[in-house]
């Protein structure tokens, strides 16, 4: 598949603003009884409230901590690979948030949302990891489902080629009032929306509203293979592309071990997996693919060539813990980045 994904910048100097839930990823390394103490199902995502979070960090050990969110994850990937991108969610002037605006900052994402000082705490999410590499989150929102319409710069979202927006932001009313305002302000500016769906239990919460929300402002969406079938409650594959590609012109399905499809206007292309050493940890496996897909767009490169560049990112981030590389992305791609 050599087709590029078309678009007119007009000479925009913002390449990608992303919007979400600001969130501190404290990653942990566990055994499997931990889980069964705590009554928690492998793999899940779990929200929970401020004295559960107390309670559970008070029996672990914390290895790291990240400025996390799926769409910060996805901004920051992008920063460092060299494009020039804003990340905006709401934080709180306390201990977690300021962790958030300095770490963010770090990797050249602008990070200018002014924190609050009122209401609950900033969120964080307590990422347990087990033996097999597998991720089990306890989520506390916190200051982000509190995200509204007048933390965000409309003035930056019509500078930018790019809007990024992630589902969990669905789950609130106010980040929702927040989400539709940015889309109506893309769209009008002729900037690209793409929407990653988060979950396949987002997906499920907010199944009619997506579809709409889809048909009526999405050019680009970022999913995997269970939250696609949530979508369109089936149970093969198959279908929910031939549906899908009635709504959204490029949809990118991301199949785990098993790679990754393109599908452009209907015509599907398969990327293989690119693994680049043992799998430690996938938090955030997801986010880092689509901002290696994302940077391949922005570049103007063929669809195939941006699945590769995002491949090769995901598989880099599941060799080490958390979302953050221990290394710089861009010596990943020496003399084949653009």
């Amino acid at each position: 598949m050599q087709k590029k994904f078309k678009h007119n910048y007009l000479n925009k100097d913002i390449d990608l603003i992303g919007l979400g839930n600001a969130i501190v990823d404290i990653i942990i390394n566990i055994e499997d009884k931990f889980l069964e103490l705590n009554n928690l199902k492998k793999g899940s995502m779990n929200l929970i409230n401020s004295n559960e979070s107390d309670i559970l960090l008070k029996n672990c050990n914390v290895i790291k901590k990240v400025s996390g969110g799926s769409s910060a994850n996805t901004v920051v990937c992008l920063a460092e690979l060299g494009n020039n991108v804003q990340f905006i969610g709401r934080v709180k002037n306390d201990n977690f948030g300021n962790f958030f605006s300095t770490d963010i900052k770090k990797s050249n994402t602008i990070f200018n949302t002014q924190p609050v000082n009122d209401g609950p705490s900033s969120a964080h999410s307590i990422i347990l990891i087990t033996p097999d590499a597998q991720r089990t989150m306890c989520t506390y929102l916190g200051a982000s489902v509190e995200f509204e319409p007048k933390d965000v710069n409309y003035n930056s979202i019509k500078n930018s080629k790019y809007l990024y927006l992630e589902g969990y932001l669905w789950d609130s009313n106010l980040a929702k009032n927040a989400f539709l305002q940015a889309a109506k302000i893309a769209k009008e500016a002729n900037t690209k929306i793409i929407l990653s769906l988060s979950d396949s239990f987002c997906v499920e919460r907010h199944r009619e509203s997506f579809l709409e929300l889809i048909a009526n402002n999405v050019d680009v969406i970022f999913c995997n293979e269970s939250e696609v079938l949530s979508l369109f409650k089936e149970t093969n594959l198959q279908s929910c592309i031939k549906s899908i590609s009635t709504i959204c012109d490029l949809v990118i399905i991301t199949l785990g071990s098993k790679g990754s499809l393109v599908i452009n206007k209907g015509e599907s292309q398969k990327i293989k997996p690119i693994l680049l050493g043992k799998i430690i940890d996938t938090t955030g496996a997801g986010d880092l693919y689509a901002g290696g897909f994302i940077h391949g767009l922005i570049k103007n490169y063929p669809l195939k060539k941006c699945g590769e560049i995002g491949s090769i990112c995901a598989g880099h981030i599941i060799t080490q813990l958390g979302s953050r590389s221990n290394i710089n992305l861009q010596n990943l791609f020496v003399g084949d980045l653009g």
